[in-house]
């Protein structure tokens, strides 16, 4: 940011003392002389003599820089020939080969040490080999998916299928599937995880090769390399789409190293010895103080040293600390004491901390991969973990009846968690001193302020990290960003709270939002962040008359060509905004490096992201107050060139706020930089924040599971029989083994409660959600403005939320935070009223909120928010969710009602799938449901809906009758296909996602039945009450595709029943039970609770349909055959399905309803038989064969029944066989058309 009202800036160049004489000899930190001694002092060369201290250069900041440059020079002697070394080819600097050297499409970080996969499994190695001796490199596994990680030789061909290890002489280790490759596999090593380190060995005076993990050997994998002429080995990877993993080949030290292994690349023996250098002079510094006063130097002990704030000290260590950064990371105390000065804070803004160092590093607490590293043993000596179940009907939280040694260990270890907690609180206050410092605005003396150099250069750390077109992964480590959002929200709302106490008309921090002018006026850039409403060019032409109308806001002619010319073609850009943007490392067949920033000595920072440089749109400063009919026009500013006007604004100029709707409040919130420092926030949120969150997560679950594998084992061993030595050793082995690992994980589970999931943090989560809400609250109010939002605001809310109540618990739990049921209810209102709103047209954002919707209604607290939301917004989503299911994700909307009924339906009471809880109690708990909360106040809503007009019901029922004949009729198709790949010999095995296909096709199905059970439950006049438009057709739908479920499913040996006895993994949830008692359930209310003109109705429509088969029905109850007349039914067959199996979940007055249905079938099917009469097969419906004709077409005249022609008219209006359009439909009788035809021929 270019500085005003002011002489000096402080760039780079600039940032010494002047070259003028007279000012020299007064600098303003002490005189030329003393100055001199003081450098030299500092930055003595080694072959400093008297001698030359005659002689020597004077010394002060101007030619600093040069002298430094002088004594950090090394001559590197035999650079090239210690590349050579013995045993090994290639270059002296060893990275990934991006030239030739791989095979699919890959992305390589700009160092060219980190890659992705961006292809089905693409294959890369490294551009040095090796031919003899011992060697090693290692890998950080960044993601756990699948990879064959090892060593090739050049003569290795791969391709998308074949990668490292599934070719001779090339050799894998799989840590996903945990096996090693050399041609054939065979299981080998140990499970790899993201974080972890694989280190890969190769002896080639042996002849053997083996892989390490965490520093643990796994073992030799491989024998008998092939060796000799032309047989040298490179490091090489294969992996699949979007795995992500860094090499170390030795450019830094090694994490793992081994002995008598030597890493490919030898260490960087220039940049120690600079180093050395450096830390020499920073320990002068710290030996030699000034005394001003008598103009000398005075000796004194380094541990006694103190920064004071000296001026000459402070720019001393700046220009330390700029050649060497990183040591900046490790002292943060001495960090504040330089960064309390201001010009030496300015500096390190303008040129170090974003430029050279990472800011966020100061604010990382890196989590321990070694708990022993961290000093935990020390701090935590008594482990313990939480004793939980996950069996249904057991309380997930601590059990009660802990024994007393128990209660003892779990003390010892909550009072070593809160000695570690004040630990880490101890660096994160200092960590949020630093960010308080570096948002100071009041330094504005001769230059820009703190806090909007910091502005600038965060804007811009965003953009890098935005996920731009592509999906590329982020700069930043989420680690990173985590440790960072928690400090940057304690400073602001340290400074947004300050700014209240002395401004009484602003708001506290706890009600702080975004205006929504934000999103549209372009004074904060967005990047090609996606708007609720679409593309920001999109928006500006089609929404400009909105922004005059309500925010006087006129966007500039030329930015609307030029909008239009990108809608024109997007792929191509200026000039300015191609030269702006770094060159992509994504190429198809090939891999292109990206230019790496020194400062990125971590292979997980260098992560490549591809952006697209949006200038962001400022507003022309008004030279007098804008009357309500004036209109502002807008041009566009790079981030750069905004000044703190721009932001803040002035007299006559609102700055971010200009163009405040009429909605929103004239007394401003805070100062306008907090304001775009919060919205900062929300957006590091959104980019990999919550993703993090999500990761750690997994710490607590490998505590359970180990937990349970412990008490299993403790269990084994005292049921074990004492004569049984052998396996009493293994158990106690094992045993063993989960008690170390479970110590490891105890630990490293309270450092991730302390930094991550501590109540503090959970504190800031929830004000960032409440935050949020706000935005979209006071977003919503601006009408079709709404859709500038970014899609983030609505994502964010929904993430944290999420969070909130899936991360922190149990030991925190969001039930205990401020306001929390007025905040659930403020979530379900916006999740109630935007998941179909018209204004957001992203497919990704409207599917969250679909979705969010659905996990809302599962759960009673939320559910409860949603029906404590006001009347007209819940009548308002139940009517959304009415509509028709065609174009629209109808999938979710059917599990929301499906939702909405569970524990009402016919045996729809359980929260174990019943079948597996009686076939294979083991696996019982892997489909796991919540517990049944339905919401009689939203099924009363959609009763009132369904009802009140002559078009909602019959068009919401042809939805759902459509979905559940497509639904139903592809799981069929998927099953044919399943049996038929299960009895070929060839083949003995099944896609695992055409089984995932098909056992959601099932669940669908179950689904869709289940919403027709309540619609005929809530309001059965619909399909009985035959005056309303409709109902006869509908209903005769309903019954043929009950009758055609039923015959699929409870035909003997039939397709259906040999797949369920297959019981393929994948396919736990397709069984009998739960598609039959949602028929049963339907069929119930139709025939057994209907009046009795709707039963006479149902039963004869039923009896009507050709599929009907009254053995379908007897099978319900395990009877192979009807009963006869007037006898009672006997005993099921133990070996067939029947109802009566499952008095768990089925109560005997519901046994009762099926017996008295059954009953009432086999009298009206016997009734039915002996009246029917024989019907011509000229007369019957040429569509469905099943019904007489009955309805004739006009004007063309075709025929057939009305169940078809009025089903058919649903969603077409052309006749089936001429296509001509029908006008009208109209009785026919046979008679009356045998006569009109004799007359015709006469």
């Amino acid at each position: 940011m270019a500085s005003k009202g002011s002489s000096m800036s402080f760039s780079h160049k600039s940032y010494r003392l002047t070259s003028d004489a007279e000012k020299s000899r007064v600098t303003g930190i002490v005189h030329e002389k003393l100055l001199n001694d003081y450098l030299h002092r500092i930055f003595s060369s080694p072959e400093h003599t008297p001698a030359a201290a005659a002689s020597r250069k004077p010394l002060n900041f101007q030619n600093l820089p040069e002298h430094l440059d002088q004594l950090l020079h090394v001559e590197d002697e035999d650079e090239e020939s210690q590349g050579q070394a013995e045993g090994r080819l290639g270059p002296s600097t060893v990275v990934l080969d991006h030239t030739g050297g791989f095979e699919g499409l890959l992305l390589v970080d700009d160092d060219l040490l980190g890659v992705i996969g961006h292809s089905n499994f693409g294959t890369i190695r490294s551009t040095t080999c090796v031919y003899k001796g011992k060697w090693l490199y290692e890998v950080l596994i960044s993601s756990q998916g699948l990879m064959q990680i090892g060593w090739c030789t050049i003569s290795c061909r791969f391709n998308q299928e074949e990668g490292v290890g599934d070719t001779h002489n090339s050799y894998a280790y799989d840590g996903n599937r945990v096996r090693k490759w050399n041609v054939t596999t065979t299981n080998y090593g140990k499970a790899w995880a993201a974080g972890d380190i694989v280190s890969c060995l190769i002896d080639l005076d042996d002849g053997t090769l083996s892989f390490s993990l965490n520093g643990v050997s796994l073992g030799t994998a491989f024998e008998n390399l092939s060796r000799g002429l032309g047989m040298a080995y490179f490091p090489a990877i294969s992996l699949s789409f979007k795995e992500s993993v860094a090499f170390n080949f030795g450019s830094r030290p090694l994490r793992y190293p081994v002995a008598g292994y030597r890493p490919l690349q030898d260490p960087p023996r220039a940049d120690l010895v600079r180093a050395q250098k450096l830390l020499g002079c920073f320990r002068a510094v710290l030996s030699v103080e000034l005394d001003p006063v008598e103009g000398r130097l005075v000796e004194k002990d380094s541990s006694e040293w103190q920064l004071q704030g000296q001026p000459t000290v402070l720019l001393t260590l700046a220009h330390i600390f700029h050649r060497f950064a990183p040591l900046l990371t490790h002292y943060l105390r001495l960090t504040i004491a330089i960064l309390r000065h201001e010009k030496s804070r300015k500096f390190l803004l303008s040129n170090v901390l974003f430029d050279v160092l990472r800011s966020v590093v100061f604010f990382y607490i890196k989590s321990p991969l070694r708990v022993e590293e961290a000093g935990l043993q020390e701090l935590i000596p008594t482990t313990w973990w939480p004793r939980r179940s996950s069996r249904e009907g057991k309380d997930s939280k601590d059990v009660k009846d802990e024994t007393a040694e128990e209660r003892v260990r779990r003390r010892a270890y909550e009072r070593g968690c809160q000695r570690l907690k004040k630990r880490i609180e101890v660096v994160e206050e200092l960590q949020v001193q630093i960010l308080k410092l570096l948002l100071n605005n009041k330094d504005d003396n001769g230059g820009e302020a703190s806090r909007y150099i910091f502005l600038t250069k965060f804007r811009k750390f965003l953009q890098e990290n935005a996920s731009g077109r592509g999906n590329m992964p982020v700069l930043c480590p989420p680690e990173y960003m985590v440790c960072f959002l928690h400090r940057l929200i304690s400073a602001l709302r340290y400074y947004w709270d300050e700014y209240k106490a002395s401004n009484p008309r602003a708001s506290f921090s706890e009600e702080a939002y975004i205006p929504p002018q934000i999103f549209y006026n372009g004074k904060v850039d967005y990047f090609d962040l996606q708007r609720l409403g679409g593309l920001l060019s999109h928006l500006r032409k089609t929404l400009k008359d909105d922004l005059a109308s309500k925010a006087n806001i006129l966007i500039d002619p030329l930015e609307l060509q030029a909008a239009t010319m990108d809608d024109l073609d997007e792929d191509e850009e200026p000039a300015p905004a191609a030269a702006q943007r770094p060159t992509q490392a994504l190429a198809m067949g090939g891999v292109l490096p990206l230019p790496r920033p020194s400062w990125l000595s971590s292979p997980t920072l260098g992560r490549a992201n591809r952006f697209l440089s949006t200038a962001a749109v400022s507003l022309m400063t008004p030279r007098r107050p804008l009357s309500t009919s004036e209109k502002v026009k807008v041009r566009t500013l790079s981030a750069e060139q905004r000044t703190r006007e721009d932001i803040e604004g002035s007299h006559w100029n609102e700055g971010l706020l200009l163009g405040r709707p009429p909605e929103e409040p004239e007394q401003p919130l805070t100062e306008n930089s907090l304001l775009e420092v919060l919205d900062g926030a929300v957006m590091m949120y959104s980019l990999s924040v919550h993703q993090q969150l999500g990761k750690m997560v997994g710490v607590s679950d490998d505590v359970n599971e180990y937990a349970m594998a412990l008490r299993d084992t403790e269990d084994k061993l005292r049921r074990c029989p004492k004569r049984r030595k052998d396996i009493l050793a293994e158990l106690t082995k094992s045993q063993k083994v989960f008690s170390e690992k479970l110590d490891h994980l105890s630990r490293r589970l309270a450092w991730v409660h302390a930094t991550v999931y501590s109540q503090e943090k959970m504190l800031d989560l929830y004000w960032l959600l409440r935050v949020c809400l706000r935005t979209i609250e006071h977003g919503d109010r601006t009408g079709s403005l709404f859709a500038f939002m970014p899609e983030f605001y609505v994502s964010v809310a929904i993430n944290s939320y999420s969070a909130l109540k899936n991360y922190f618990g149990p030991v925190h739990s969001m039930e205990e935070l401020p306001g929390y049921e007025e905040t659930l209810t403020r979530l379900a209102a916006i999740l109630a009223k935007h998941f179909a709103d018209t204004r957001i047209v992203g497919t990704d954002i409207r599917d969250s909120l679909m979705q969010a919707l659905a996990s809302y209604v599962c759960y009673p607290h939320s559910l409860r928010a949603v029906e404590r939301i006001p009347e007209e917004q819940r009548v308002a989503m139940v009517r959304s969710l009415l509509a028709p299911y065609e174009q629209r994700p109808w999938a979710q909307t059917n599990w929301i009602l499906v939702r909405l009924w569970r524990g009402c339906g016919f045996g729809y009471r359980y929260t174990r799938l019943p079948h597996l809880l009686k076939t294979k109690p083991e696996d019982a708990n892997l489909p796991s449901l919540q517990k049944p909360c339905p919401s009689t106040l939203l099924q009363q809503h959609m009763a009132e809906l369904l009802r009140e007009g002559p078009d909602v019901a019959p068009s919401f029922l042809n939805s759902v009758l459509n979905q559940l004949n497509w639904a139903f009729s592809e799981f069929i198709g998927m099953i044919q296909e399943i049996q038929q790949a299960a009895e070929r010999l060839e083949r003995n095995f099944v896609d695992s996602r055409q089984l995932k296909v098909c056992a959601t096709c099932f669940d669908l199905s179950v689904s869709l039945l289940r919403v027709l059970e309540m619609t005929v439950t809530l309001v059965p006049e619909i399909l009985l009450d035959w005056t309303r438009p409709a109902s006869e057709m509908l209903l005769r739908r309903l019954a043929q595709l009950l009758n055609q479920v039923l015959n699929r499913v409870t035909a003997e040996r039939n397709l259906f029943d040999r797949v369920v006895t297959l019981r393929l993994p994948g396919l736990e949830s397709v069984d009998h039970y739960p598609i039959l008692v949602a028929v049963t359930g339907i069929l119930v209310r139709l025939l057994v609770h209907g009046p009795a003109s709707g039963t006479e109705r149902a039963t004869s429509v039923l009896l009507a349909d050709p599929c009907f088969q009254l053995r379908s029905i007897c099978y319900l109850l395990g009877q192979p055959e009807p009963p006869a007349p007037g006898t009672a039914l006997p005993a099921p067959d133990r070996k067939r399905f029947s109802l009566q199996s499952y008095t768990d979940y089925i109560s005997t007055e519901e046994l009762a309803q099926v017996e008295q249905m059954l009953a009432h079938l086999t009298s009206a099917s016997a009734q039915a038989a002996a009246a029917s009469l024989p019907t011509s097969e000229e007369d019957l419906c040429p569509i469905c064969y099943a019904h007489p004709i009955s309805a004739v077409f006009q004007p063309c005249g075709h025929k057939s029944c009305k169940a078809c022609i009025n089903q058919h008219l649903m969603n077409n209006k052309d006749c089936f066989f001429c296509k001509a359009t029908i006008v009208s439909v109209e009785d026919w009788e046979k008679a009356a058309s045998a006569s009109t035809t004799t007359s015709s021929a006469a």
